[in-house]
């Protein structure tokens, strides 16, 4: 069975998001796979039509604001903006999607766990699942209100003179994949009912490994076609990062 196979030692961050994509296609969570991607799929493919149609107005409106004396930046500026642009709507658009599919991306975590540890997750049924839909919505809401003061941050170092256009697109990169690591960890630690303030802190404690994970999943993010999939896989690579290394601290205390 594939539980007994988890490796001993604990992946890398590359490792975890490979364990996801391999987890993926395992008959077992197929059809929990499905109903994620489906809303993943509509919702992206709706926002990057919409981002490709007004991507190069928003940038040559930003570009000519610049100050005389900084036009020979603009070659340099352009690359960063676009990188930006892509992450900023590949951040909220996925938020949005991981809100809209909350209940059934911790039905995806639960059965993964489940597959890796050979053991029930004790959520109950299908009756209990939407009995628990306020409390899922409410813990998706508490993300948000982490999320939104930071990212108001992130944005308004873009307006910083001369070095904003340079410094603001390596803090946002920063912060998006770290908030790519909060929202697909928090599945697997929601369903034990693990506190968002708990979770934040068992995160820090393997900062580097889940920095990697994030960073990865935030360039897929921003890529066509691997944007449609990522969701899944980094919920399935984020409840084996949990199964391997959270599931066994947090018994300890």
């Amino acid at each position: 069975m594939l539980h007994n196979s988890i490796l001993k030692q604990p992946l890398s961050g590359v490792g975890y998001l490979l364990q996801g994509l391999k987890l993926l296609s395992h008959p077992k969570l197929r059809l929990f796979v499905l109903i994620p991607l489906f809303i993943n799929l509509l919702i992206f493919s709706s926002a990057f039509w919409f981002l490709f149609s007004a991507i190069m107005q928003w940038i040559d409106r930003y570009i000519a604001e610049l100050p005389d004396f900084l036009n020979w930046l603009s070659y340099i500026i352009w690359p960063f903006l676009i990188v930006s642009i892509l992450f900023s709507f590949s951040f909220v658009f996925s938020s949005v999607s991981n809100f809209i599919a909350a209940p059934f991306n911790g039905l995806l975590a639960e059965k993964t766990e489940q597959l890796l540890t050979g053991q029930e997750v004790d959520n109950g049924g299908l009756k209990e699942l939407i009995q628990d839909l306020p409390r899922i919505f409410k813990r998706e809401l508490q993300k948000w209100a982490y999320f939104l003061p930071r990212l108001v941050f992130c944005a308004l170092l873009f307006f910083i003179p001369a070095f904003g256009p340079v410094i603001a697109p390596l803090i946002w990169f920063i912060f998006a994949s770290w908030m790519m690591v909060i929202q697909y960890a928090d599945f697997p630690f929601d369903n034990h009912k693990i506190s968002f303030k708990q979770m934040q802190k068992s995160l820090a404690q393997h900062f580097g490994k889940n920095l990697t994970f994030g960073m990865l999943v935030s360039f897929f993010t921003t890529l066509p076609i691997f944007n449609f999939i990522i969701m899944p896989i980094a919920i399935c690579g984020a409840t084996a990062f949990w199964v391997d290394i959270y599931k066994k601290e947090l018994s300890k205390k």
